[in-house]
């Protein structure tokens, strides 16, 4: 067996509205197309190298495999126990037979999207050895599971962002790691927030400063009559010795002015000597070669969080020690140490590994030890100066003891520096006390401070310190979200996005919208193409700059990446029409239904339905959001009792666009007086208008708005390139449309037959990737339509051989009528040449374009 296809999908999906994040490998089984009862000893050799299936939650599956089951579903379960293994859980899968013999579709979930890939090929790789070869090598499995980890660890935030993402996400905040500093971006639009660890977009920059500045920091509390150490800045070792007269003699502490994470500093100095050789350690460390001298003040290390000026958490910290057993060497206790489970590198686990460096032997003899000493039972060595966890340090929760007046200044301290987040350091004998009594002093101003201390303390109570800082970056009654309007269906997508984005600029607010055209932010298109995918969606939902998202989600990106966002607010079907199929396993209507329900499912607050089309209705039994029909049939059934339940629809009667509910009919518009009706003249214009018109309605944009827009929206080039453009020319009429399927012929059917005089002539082709069938059904309908036909073809044939497509488009024609006026001119803009030259005054040619672009170009410059 082996994979021919991956696909990664994110966001609600064909195949589930609540997991977002899904694999899906697309497994031919070849020769393995066969039942696992039916290969020896299958079962016995998948438990031996996974014998954790063997727990009675797996039962069910190993009967399975024993009665016998297909290789694809035991891809699936592997798929699924190696990341679980690997510390990523997951939980939801399933398989699905493709349109291909021998080929199934395995989708199943993951957290990182590269180990769900990898966990794929390994399990194909773990059956293939067990088929051929009855046996898989643990070592095999080992590195497995060893490169998953470490597509884990590659993967992690680090302990204080994690923390932060995590309560954003149990609040229902999306978010997403920017590409450039390991930002993190919390929520949508205008809306959104960003972090870079604490620090947070709302950080002040001169407080980042003044916390980076020692000196300075101490400086400005000390003139708030703060405490603080005494002491001085130095620059060469010529001013040591004043300096240390100056804070009064020794203990004292050397420090570089601009370190951090305690590199560079040595405490409780206590000869010339050492401070000498403090000084040039500290030096070393100092990118501008400054170097602070203050006294030492005795105490315990305490860690003071503050958030939006209030303090939240308390830890002491206790610098990186081994305990005497009497029988161990100290190079052997730190061994024994760094076998803790909960100790790894940096910050990925719950305590850091202690390294032994020079500063450490330094610290070691200052205690009259070397690395080989055995200390006594019970008795404490310290291997580092200072308590920070990044160098195996440990922390201690004391929030409930600290004394009010302590939190009183660590509030004030955060204030004066200026920081929104901050973690003032304190040296103190005991935090329960005010720092007056017990010769207390603020040490440091961090910014930017990690939490793992407070949320996962060694001792003590753990603190979610991320609570606060998320109510900080988002208050009670403040949204993380903008509101989004997501558009499918087969027909008249782009033309109702477009007429959305035109209704809701009418409220004044910048809006963001995705189409088959382009992406627009405002009144200027961010990127040109055909942008109906999740990657579009994610640079609207990602500019600061957007208060409304309108995103137009077509059947290609939904089924290849999901839908690409969470949730929106309002998702609007407009029909369900047999286009496509035969394409991506989605071969009946019904099934391409179910590819469209994504975006009515999810709507968190109203699925705007079309009535007129039984496969729309039928979505809303599975529609979580309240339903709102829109319908061309004033009296529709559907509607009525909809109306009749309390619900709100938009219908078209007596000429008018009109809202119903209640007991209330509120006329918002005459379609004679709308242009993109063509005059009332075009019905599946006038439904695209009811459906935007109630999905802005929903919103609470006011029904003046909404006919303002109505009236001012155009069929132009400009506003719907190639969506019933027409365009006077000479002596005739042209008009462009990108109609591709049956029920886009059907629509633009109704409007030609309506012409009034001359000829009506179309130039008549479809894209390359539809079915034989589909060509014979739109040949049929141009026959049904027009006068005079000229067939061509794309440029691009999307897999189809060079006169397929016109061939089977002129079967249609002569199906409907063996005599008809047709003639097959391949290339595009020779046949429409042809056409113009045919046309007679009052004549209107209908050209189907491959893109409206060049023939725009002639016919604005012939």
């Amino acid at each position: 067996m082996k994979i021919l296809k991956t696909q990664t999908l994110s966001g609600p999906n064909y195949w589930s509205i609540d997991v977002h994040q899904l694999i899906i490998i697309h497994l031919n089984l070849e020769k393995d197309n066969r039942y696992t009862s039916e290969i020896p000893d299958f079962s016995d050799g998948l438990c031996e190298i996974l014998p954790h299936l063997t727990q009675a939650k797996y039962q069910d599956f190993l009967t399975n495999v024993k009665t016998g089951i297909l290789m694809s579903d035991v891809v699936l379960q592997i798929a699924l126990e190696l990341q679980t293994i690997a510390g990523m859980p997951v939980h939801f899968g399933c398989t699905r037979p493709s349109s291909e013999p021998g080929v199934w579709r395995v989708i199943f979930q993951y957290q990182i999207p590269e180990a769900g890939r990898y966990a794929a090929r390994a399990a194909v790789r773990l059956c293939h050895h067990l088929i051929d070869d009855g046996y898989y090598r643990k070592i095999e499995l080992q590195q497995d599971l060893q490169d998953l980890q470490e597509i884990a660890l590659q993967a992690e935030l680090g302990p204080t962002t994690e923390a932060i993402v995590q309560e954003a996400e149990l609040r229902g905040i999306p978010w997403k790691e920017l590409p450039a500093r390991h930002v993190i971006q919390l929520g949508y639009g205008k809306n959104q927030r960003r972090i870079q660890a604490s620090q947070t977009d709302s950080t002040s920059i001169l407080g980042i400063e003044f916390a980076c500045d020692k000196e300075g920091t101490k400086t400005l509390l000390d003139a708030a009559r703060l405490p603080v150490p005494k002491g001085t800045v130095i620059n060469s070792l010529d001013d040591l010795e004043k300096a240390v007269d100056d804070i009064g003699g020794f203990p004292m502490v050397l420090k570089p002015l601009d370190g951090n994470h305690g590199r560079g500093i040595t405490l409780d100095i206590q000869t010339w000597e050492e401070a000498e050789n403090a000084y040039e350690m500290a030096k070393n460390e100092s990118k501008i070669g400054s170097v602070i001298v203050e006294r030492y003040y005795k105490g315990n290390d305490y860690r003071v969080l503050v958030v939006k000026g209030k303090v939240v958490a308390v830890a002491q910290r206790v610098p990186a020690h081994v305990i005497g057993d009497g029988r161990s060497t100290l190079i052997e206790l730190v061994e024994d140490t760094n076998r803790d489970p909960r100790r790894g590198s940096g910050h990925e686990n719950m305590l850091t590994r202690i390294e032994i460096d020079r500063h450490s032997i330094d610290i070691l003899k200052q205690q009259s030890y070397r690395l080989d000493s055995i200390p006594q039972p019970g008795e404490i060595c310290y291997l580092k100066a200072t308590a920070n966890l990044s160098t195996g340090g440990i922390a201690i929760d004391h929030t409930d003891e600290i004394h009010p007046e302590n939190i009183w200044i660590c509030e004030r301290a955060a204030q004066i520096i200026g920081l929104d987040i901050a973690g003032i350091d304190i040296t103190a004998p005991d935090i329960s006390r005010p720092l007056r009594e017990v010769d207390g002093v603020i040490v440091e101003v961090n910014a930017a401070p990690g939490l793992r201390m407070h949320i996962q303390p060694n001792e003590g109570k753990p603190r979610n310190v991320a609570v606060p800082i998320v109510d900080m970056l988002y208050p009670p009654g403040t949204s993380a979200h903008i509101p989004i309007t997501a558009i499918t269906g087969t027909n008249g997508k782009t033309t109702t996005t477009r007429l959305i984005a035109h209704i809701f600029k009418q409220t004044q607010k910048i809006v963001g919208f995705t189409t088959t055209d382009g992406t627009y932010i405002g009144e200027f298109l961010a990127e040109a193409g055909d942008n109906t995918g999740p990657q579009s969606a994610a640079l609207i939902l990602n500019d600061p700059t957007v208060e409304l998202a309108v995103l137009e989600a077509a059947r290609g990106g939904i089924l290849r990446s999901g839908l690409g966002f969470n949730r929106c607010d309002v998702g609007v079907v407009l029909n369900v029409s047999e286009d496509h199929l035969g394409l991506q396993d989605i071969n009946t209507v019904e099934e391409m239904a179910e590819v469209k329900s994504v975006v009515a499912k999810a709507a968190s607050e109203y699925a705007v339905l079309n009535a007129d089309d039984p496969l729309v209705v039928a979505m809303a039994s599975q529609i979580k959001a309240k339903i709102a029909y829109f319908s061309l049939n004033a009296d529709n059934p559907i509607v009525n009792e909809h109306i009749a339940q309390g619900g709100v629809a938009a219908i078209y009667e007596s000429g008018y666009l009109s809202f119903l509910k209640g007991d209330q009919m509120i006329r918002v518009e005459q379609m004679a007086n709308v242009p993109l009706t063509l005059r009332g003249l075009a019905p599946f214009m006038i439904a695209n208008a009811l459906a935007a018109s109630l999905a802005a309605y929903v919103q609470g944009v006011t029904i003046t708005e909404i006919s303002q827009a109505l009236r001012t929206f155009e069929m132009s080039v400009e506003q719907t390139p190639g969506r019933m453009n027409l365009i006077p020319y000479h002596s005739f009429h042209v008009l462009l449309d990108y109609a591709h399927n049956r029920a886009s012929f059907q629509a633009i059917l109704e409007f030609v037959r309506n012409w009034p005089d001359g000829k009506r002539i179309g130039v008549v082709g479809a894209p390359g990737d539809r079915r034989p069938e589909d060509f014979i059904e739109l040949g049929r309908l141009a026959a049904q339509m027009f006068e005079r036909i000229i067939i061509k073809e794309d440029d691009d044939n999307r897999g189809s051989q060079r006169g397929d497509v016109a061939k089977y488009i002129q079967i249609g024609v002569q199906q409907e009528n063996p005599d008809f006026d047709c003639e097959i001119i391949l290339k595009e803009m020779k046949a429409i040449e042809t056409a113009f030259a045919e046309a007679t005054p009052g004549s209107l040619v209908v050209i189907f374009p491959e893109s409206v672009k060049p023939i725009l170009a002639l016919l604005q410059f012939s």
